[in-house]
């Protein structure tokens, strides 16, 4: 298979960013990391470490935060460990599964790479930068261990995998759409305005970004219950809120699916 890689880089707001690509045919997938004050939020895939490495040399990091265990954020944890000595925080909920060769579908390893086994600390409910306090929020719903990261001082929020995109249409087999409803709630109710995704990237107005798709998963939720409720199984709400057929489906063989949405709204 020939994938296509690139990558891109920029500033915002006193925030260094890069963001590689992976594609395949008709799919496309990006992802972000952020150095900010000596933290770096996240580290990018295994398959994009050599198109990351410029970034890691040039930047100047105390520490990385982790949003969640997926392998695009955390692939480049082992070589950041290893050739530089920084200390990988994470959730405490995945900490002993990174600890062991990651186990995940072919696909995935295709476009992430094989994600290198890493040590990483339990992070707290908050954390200091060089200049700056830091709320850590629990925010579940993509993943169980998905965290966000709020500086105090800037009002910057780093969002992982939370916001991604205004309107969701697929997603993983273990996502909750409830929970990511109530993590959105949790993040609204703080003081911020940017936000930096994985993987939408530099968000300036990301309060009314954030608030948009929060209102958009409600309204979803209630034409799922009250479909079901008017007797539509759960296969007939996906055909018929989602008609369109992504490539992601078909190439995952069913894990990105849109009938994940409607499940997990029935069965929260």
């Amino acid at each position: 298979m020939f994938f296509k890689k690139k990558t891109e880089r920029q500033s915002q707001s006193g925030v260094n960013m890069i963001n590689g690509f992976v594609a395949f045919q008709s799919v496309k997938l990006n992802v972000h990391c952020f150095e900010v004050d000596g933290v770096l939020i996240d580290t990018g895939s295994a398959s994009l470490l050599e198109q990351f490495k410029p970034f890691f040399e040039q930047a100047d990091i105390d520490q990385v935060m982790l949003t969640h265990y997926h392998e695009d954020h955390s692939g480049g944890a082992h070589y950041l460990q290893t050739k530089y000595g920084v200390p990988i925080n994470m959730s405490d909920l995945r900490r002993e599964e990174c600890t062991k060769k990651a186990a995940y579908p072919m696909y995935r390893k295709l476009f992430w790479g094989s994600r290198a086994p890493f040590e990483a600390e339990a992070i707290g409910e908050r954390f200091v930068s060089r200049s700056a306090n830091w709320l850590v929020i629990e925010t579940p719903g993509h993943t169980n261990d998905h965290l966000s990261f709020l500086n105090e001082s800037t009002g910057q929020l780093f969002t992982g995998d939370l916001y991604v995109s205004p309107k969701t249409k697929v997603v993983l087999r273990e996502e909750s759409i409830p929970q990511i409803i109530n993590s959105l709630e949790r993040v609204l109710s703080l003081d911020f305005q940017e936000v930096f995704c994985n993987h939408a990237g530099h968000i300036e107005q990301g309060k009314p970004a954030l608030r948009k798709k929060l209102e958009y998963l409600k309204e979803l939720s209630g034409k799922i219950e009250l479909m079901n409720e008017e007797g539509m199984t759960a296969t007939e709400i996906k055909k018929m809120l989602f008609e369109k057929k992504y490539p992601i489906t078909k190439l995952s063989l069913g894990e990105w699916d849109s009938a994940h949405i409607v499940s997990s709204v029935l069965n929260k």
